[in-house]
């Protein structure tokens, strides 16, 4: 952050979101309902008016360059992502949020990239964009218990992976540096930690993998406890008349990622 602002706005703004997060989190977990349906939209529809302001702001002031202003910055995409995870809540959606917003959009709360103070309208934009991507993660995963599914840490890898590799052709053909893919970035930030540019690039991929894993982790014990409810099932007696009429009395129905607590489809 510019040492000319006063921290003071932002780190009270941070407080007031974390305190909401935690309550709407709990909430949630504690009783839920079709209401965390329209929370989660809410955020989404924040998010959603977030990135639209940002780039009307930039046309309208006559700034906008495909330098500096396209959304490929991750937290910039991040937004997006993370606004249609909330108002449809995708499953592969919700895993890029999660992963995407706690290993990555939290670096930015920690160490901002910020040198306009409140009321200017980028202050809104870049606190509103990065809280509510953190909130969305955990609110859609810890409230609605919408959980990664197993695989998920190298199936996100591998979409930020090819992300990645397309914002640096971008960068090659346009002379700009987003994702700070071809020069270190201005302002300090956790990269510093990571080596000079070049480096930073392969430890960057290092350290967002084992996050990726560590964010994972917390869902291990369930996935082991389904599976081991799954196994007698699985090793179940197929064989008979009897059998074989209740296997296909009963039709089969395949969810892509874990239901709403209330078990009713969104409209």
């Amino acid at each position: 952050m510019n040492a000319t602002i006063s921290p003071a706005d932002y780190w009270s703004s941070v407080v007031v979101a974390a305190i909401g997060c935690i309550v709407l989190c709990t909430a949630a977990r504690r009783h839920p309902g079709r209401w965390t349906v329209l929370v989660a939209r809410i955020i989404g529809l924040l998010l959603a008016a977030d990135a639209v302001s940002y780039t009307v702001a930039l046309v309208v002031q006559g700034t906008w360059s495909p330098k500096t202003s396209l959304p490929l910055a991750l937290c910039d995409m991040g937004v997006v992502v993370a606004a249609v995870a909330c108002w449809w809540r995708i499953a592969l959606l919700v895993e890029i949020t999660y992963f995407w917003g706690l290993a990555g959009t939290l670096q930015g709360i920690i160490t901002p990239d910020l040198n306009v103070g409140f009321p200017h309208l980028v202050f809104f934009q870049y606190v509103v964009g990065h809280l509510c991507i953190v909130l969305a993660a955990l609110f859609l995963v810890v409230g609605m218990r919408i959980e990664p599914r197993p695989g998920a840490v190298p199936r996100v890898f591998g979409i930020t992976v090819g992300y990645t590799a397309v914002v640096g052709l971008v960068d090659a053909l346009t002379g700009a540096d987003y994702m700070f893919l071809r020069e270190p970035p201005g302002e300090w930030t956790l990269l510093r930690l990571l080596g000079p540019w070049p480096w930073y690039l392969l430890s960057a991929t290092v350290v967002a993998l084992a996050l990726f894993t560590l964010l994972d982790a917390p869902f291990w014990p369930g996935r082991r406890r389904a599976a081991e409810r799954a196994g007698p099932e699985s090793r179940a007696p197929t064989g008979g008349a009897s059998a074989r009429a209740e296997a296909t009395s009963a039709p089969s129905v395949v969810v892509d990622g874990p239901a709403v607590a209330d078990r009713k489809p969104s409209p």
